[in-house]
């Protein structure tokens, strides 16, 4: 058993199905798109690049996965959820992509989560202004149907810090934003004039990397721009 089974309690819940092959879709059938996340700014991101996404929430409880470090983690909470939905549309017999997520700020080794509290969001603030913290986005993307195959990988960019006074995080946290997300910050709301800069894909700070989805995409054998909506094509 491997690391991230560990970490789930043990091999995957979902099982594909045996392979059909001259029943199956065609090669070039274009598989509809899942996204198993609750998160407003994924779905976005997703739709600005001309993806349209079926919502369906995983409800998984991500309190109760571990790992060894931070980019294990992401990994094992982005594979639990997708995993979590792909359970529950296999039924379907649909051709598929379920794309399961999930992000972690890293800073001095210690995972940070939503803050869930203001008291805990103003004192990740005063830890992290003024320094470079690392955001991890954990991908795992499973096709359902007579094609069923699964691809993973995580993304990290480094995001540098302004250099806030107390009175900034005191205004900021009132907001309410920073509760809600990973690593109390957004670098696309009202968080942004917080951030002084990325090393990477800014698409990971937001909770999915476009350039790494498409590869995993490519993976499972369907090209990125099969998948734009209508009006896009």
């Amino acid at each position: 058993m491997g690391a991230i089974e560990d970490a789930l309690g043990g091999p995957s819940p979902y099982r594909p199905p045996s392979r059909r092959s001259p029943e199956g879709p065609a090669a070039d059938a274009v598989p509809g798109l899942v996204l198993a996340s609750a998160s407003p700014a994924r779905l976005e991101t997703l739709r600005n690049a001309g993806l349209a996404p079926r919502v369906v929430v995983s409800e998984v409880d991500e309190d109760a996965f571990t790992a060894p470090d931070v980019t294990g983690l992401v990994a094992v909470l982005a594979r639990a959820k997708a995993e979590a939905v792909a359970v529950a549309l296999a039924a379907s017999g649909e051709d598929l992509l379920v794309v399961g997520c999930d992000s972690l700020l890293e800073l001095d080794g210690e995972p940070l989560g939503k803050p869930g509290t203001p008291e805990e969001a103003v004192r990740r603030w005063r830890q992290m202004r003024g320094r470079t913290g690392h955001l991890h986005t954990g991908h795992h993307v499973i096709r359902l149907g007579a094609s069923a195959r699964t691809a993973s990988g995580v993304a990290t960019t480094g995001v540098s810090f302004a250099d806030l006074s107390d009175a900034e995080i005191d205004a900021y946290v009132a907001t309410g934003e920073p509760l809600r997300v990973a690593g109390a910050f957004t670098i696309d709301g009202l968080g942004g004039a917080y951030v002084r800069g990325v090393d990477g894909d800014p698409h990971t700070v937001v909770g999915i990397s476009l350039p790494l989805l498409r590869d995993l995409f490519a993976q499972l054998g369907v090209d990125w721009h099969t998948l734009w909506d209508a009006e896009r094509r």
